[in-house]
């Protein structure tokens, strides 16, 4: 018993990682749609196209279906068309949260993080309700042991980059959104491994959580993430490591 039970559990861990993968494959598409469609197929010349790119090898999605996706958005493909929506909400004890999505039916999303938010002890709010308690910002981590201080501040801020600071072992650069691709460029051409790196919202100040308000705030999050129509969840919640 012992061993069919090790079997059913790995196959069920397993079945749960490809569906977590086709998620982030149907994100990543969704992604690179809209990318195209808005600034063109051409990813030298498009960034946020090249951004979603290079997220989706880092993900081995096949070659093919990042062609698909890209012609989709031009309009050489037949194609579904999303709107990028912005909502905003309040979390357990107040903590804000920003949720981007990209969405061929406002109707069914806007129903769906509504309720997910009323399920685990939020609600969603109006625009502009805590959109200001965040900033865009380029963000780029790398661990401590990976780099010398001095090299990664001197490759980063000659590139560029506004910041520099450590934070959980790990070293932060932080950049203007329109410089970002630059200083990961030249991060990148240094040799400094990354352990990501992305255009984000950070927030301005945290909000403290403990007990079941970090409990439900870390259900909140993982469902809104869940949620097929969602791609980024930000939110200034801080939580005890220990429970994430």
């Amino acid at each position: 018993m012992s061993g069919h039970s090790k079997w059913s559990s790995i196959k069920h861990k397993k079945a749960a990682t490809d569906a977590k993968r086709g998620k982030i494959f149907t994100k990543l598409i969704k992604e690179i749609t809209v990318a195209a469609r808005m600034g063109g197929g051409d990813i030298e010349a498009n960034p946020r196209l090249r951004t979603a790119v290079q997220a989706g090898k880092a993900e081995n999605m096949p070659k093919d279906n990042i062609e698909r996706a890209i012609k989709k958005g031009t309009g050489e493909l037949e194609g579904v068309s999303y709107d990028e929506i912005i909502y905003e909400g309040y979390g357990p004890g107040g903590a804000a949260v920003l949720v981007e999505s990209l969405t061929d039916n406002k109707n069914r999303t806007v129903a769906d993080i509504r309720s997910i938010f009323g399920k685990n002890g939020g609600n969603l709010g109006e625009n502009g309700c805590v959109a200001w308690m965040f900033d865009k910002k380029g963000y780029i981590a790398v661990e401590r042991s990976a780099v010398d201080e001095d090299t990664l501040m001197e490759t980063a801020l000659e590139a560029g980059a506004e910041d520099i600071r450590e934070d959980n072992g790990n070293y932060e650069v932080l950049t203007e959104p329109g410089d970002f691709e630059a200083i990961k460029e030249a991060i990148d051409k240094a040799s400094i491994p990354f352990i990501d790196a992305e255009v984000t919202m950070l927030p301005q100040n945290t909000t403290n959580l403990t007990g079941k308000e970090a409990e439900q705030m870390l259900r909140l999050m993982e469902m809104l993430e869940d949620c097929d129509d969602v791609q980024k969840v930000y939110t200034n919640a801080d939580i005890p490591e220990e429970m994430v």
